[in-house]
């Protein structure tokens, strides 16, 4: 357990000399407080907290790390995000794929400089296609290897403002039928 907590301690001294912070594979169930409290005058511009087993964000964390480009949450357990995650000013990049998720989080949509999205590999079947058409920087979204409904998927497949990447339908049985 110590060389965790080490890990992490290092980890956040390195990100006050680079403003990177990479909190990946350190077996977190949640971004422990004092990394709050050790950024705390350092604008961070980057957090990878991929390879955990975190469950979710405090909304503190969008105030703390206001200033961040790029947020690696992928492989993890989450299936929501907090509302501030739309107060990230400045993100631009955001990784949620390989996690838990059934939904996109609206709030999501709202951060105004996002234009890079991985969803892939999680559990979302329905996406609210007009979210993604407002939201106001997106450039790309990945959709991958998530369980879309049909409907959804074509819907998703109609976009043209953005780049989408999704997995190719399978066609179903039934869909063949010449009736």
């Amino acid at each position: 357990m110590a060389s965790g907590v080490s890990r992490v301690i290092l980890r956040c001294e390195d990100a006050m000399e680079n403003q990177l912070l990479d909190l990946s594979e350190c077996e977190l169930m949640q971004v422990p407080d004092a990394v709050y409290h050790l950024m705390r005058h350092t604008e961070l511009k980057s957090c990878d907290l991929s390879g955990n087993v975190i469950t979710k964000i405090p909304p503190k964390f969008a105030v703390k790390f206001s200033l961040i480009s790029a947020l690696n949450l992928s492989h993890n357990q989450m299936s929501k995000l907090p509302d501030e995650i739309a107060d990230l000013g400045s993100l631009q990049r955001l990784d949620i794929s390989h996690n838990t998720f059934i939904s996109l989080p609206s709030a999501i949509f709202k951060a105004p400089k996002l234009e890079l999205l991985n969803a892939s590999d999680n559990h979302i079947a329905d996406v609210d296609v007009e979210e993604i058409k407002e939201a106001p920087s997106l450039i790309a979204l990945d959709l991958r290897n998530n369980p879309l409904t049909v409907r959804c998927h074509d819907q998703i497949a109609q976009i043209t403002e953005i780049q989408v990447d999704l997995t190719p339908r399978q066609r179903e049985d039934w869909e063949d039928l010449n009736i």
